[in-house]
């Protein structure tokens, strides 16, 4: 049933959904049902490598999968040699602030990095030293130097002016700063000082707050702050690009967290931010980024308070008028996810199960028969109908597995017939007793 799983990806499997979230790695084996949406994403893609920048908007109800869905973008990206990063909006992370919360999801962005050999994240640091030996390497040839020799001091301001150089070609705003921490963070891996290292780590991932403490420590005029972060992500997208990668994907999901931003101003302009985001990516002002957000539909929808409250969002995010739930349109930059219907999610809970014996190295004596039963006990219950998601399905049936791996001797139709369901959107928008300020 399951093929290549490795043993870290099915304990981050099980655990994962048991926990109520979505897996960092190995959501591809459990795949089903979004063939079409991955195709036009993939489409999507070589057009991105191609130079092209692009913004989707994955639209769905609550458990719908938009979080699973971002994560197997992920998986599809980190093959095609994108660079990828996944950062959440929170009541104190968003996209335009003037009190620090900007900076602190760009902050969360940088932290969570990924390459194809570091697909967890944290992969920051190791973009760096990649692109540092390139530098090294570039000018060993280009000053026919040898390379055993080329890393001595002595030639540490070689380097430093060519790192400065090729900085300075690809970057526009903020150039100068970015260019000297990243030669003070080379200057730490040439003399194993460490600490350097991280003052500019901490730099480029926008964690220092005051300009003194940075020029103390780095010796620059400027940090990264709310107003100039996104120019700091496509500086960046640049570099990862200049180093043979096929792009910068970035995905932002919990949308709802903007939506639910009670002051109108600010929510107004964290929705002209996605605006500028999008006009940008679709008229060619940056090369080789895409981002993704992905909320409910009353994130997308809402008149009074979600991105078609901001006309120049609506005119640009109205659906096709010609597609239907049989007829979709993937080019569009809202997709919708349609629920996964029954069939899809017995083939999951299948997947599931397998996985499941592979992580406890066990044989649960639960069939295909057994997983009819659940599916009919789950999906018979009252109001089921209106607000069972797939996530509470997964969970409760995990929790089973759970309760028969360490209690064999249970009757599990009896655990079957236990289970409860509740309305987990209660807490996803609860706004009707906020008054705009």
């Amino acid at each position: 049933m399951i093929d290549n799983v490795k043993p870290k990806e099915a304990t981050a499997i099980i655990n994962s959904l048991i926990g109520g979230v979505v897996p960092k790695i190995g959501v591809q084996h459990i795949t089903v049902g979004r063939s079409e949406e991955i195709q036009a994403f993939i489409s999507a893609l070589e057009d991105v490598k191609n130079g092209h920048s692009m913004v989707k908007f994955w639209i769905g109800d609550f458990g719908s999968g938009k979080s699973f869905m971002l994560h197997l973008l992920n998986t599809v990206a980190l093959k095609q040699k994108f660079v990828v990063t996944n950062a959440d909006f929170t009541p104190d992370n968003r996209l335009y602030s003037n009190d620090g919360k900007a900076v602190a999801l760009y902050s969360a962005i940088m932290d969570n990095i990924a390459i194809q050999t570091k697909p967890e994240g944290g992969a920051l640091p190791t973009l760096l030293e990649k692109w540092i030996e390139q530098v090294i390497i570039k000018t060993a040839s280009d000053s026919h130097i040898p390379l055993t020799e080329i890393r001595d001091e002595k030639h540490l301001v070689l380097i430093q002016n060519n790192i400065m150089t090729i900085i300075n070609e690809i970057t526009e705003v903020g150039g100068f700063d970015f260019g000297t921490v990243i030669n003070k963070y080379y200057e730490g891996y040439i003399r194993n000082d460490e600490q350097l290292r991280r003052n500019a780590l901490k730099w480029l991932k926008g964690e220092y707050r005051t300009k003194t403490e940075a020029r103390q420590d780095l010796g620059v005029r400027e940090v990264i702050h709310d107003l100039n972060y996104y120019d700091m992500l496509k500086n960046f997208c640049k570099l990862f690009v200049s180093m043979g990668y096929s792009g910068f994907m970035i995905n932002l999901d919990e949308a709802i967290n903007l939506y639910k931003i009670s002051t109108s101003t600010i929510r107004e302009k964290n929705y002209e931010k996605i605006l500028t985001i999008y006009n940008d990516c679709f008229q060619g002002k940056v090369a080789n980024l895409f981002i993704n957000f992905a909320g409910t539909k009353e994130v997308l929808e809402n008149e009074r308070r979600g991105l078609f409250s901001y006309h120049a969002l609506k005119s640009r995010l109205e659906t096709n008028k010609f597609e239907t739930a049989e007829i979709r349109d993937f080019a569009q930059p809202v997709i919708r996810l349609l629920p996964l219907d029954h069939n899809e999610i017995f083939v999951l809970l299948t997947k599931l199960k397998s996985i499941f014996d592979f992580n406890y190295k066990t044989e649960i004596s639960v069939d295909e028969e057994d997983i009819r039963k659940f599916m009919e006990e789950m999906f018979n219950k009252p109001g089921a109908s209106e607000f069972l998601t797939p996530r509470e399905v997964i969970r409760d049936f995990l929790n089973i597995l759970n309760i028969l791996r360490q209690n064999p001797g249970l009757d599990k139709l009896r655990l079957f017939g236990d289970v409860q369901i509740s309305d987990e959107r209660q807490n996803e928008i609860s706004l009707d007793f906020i008054e705009e300020l």
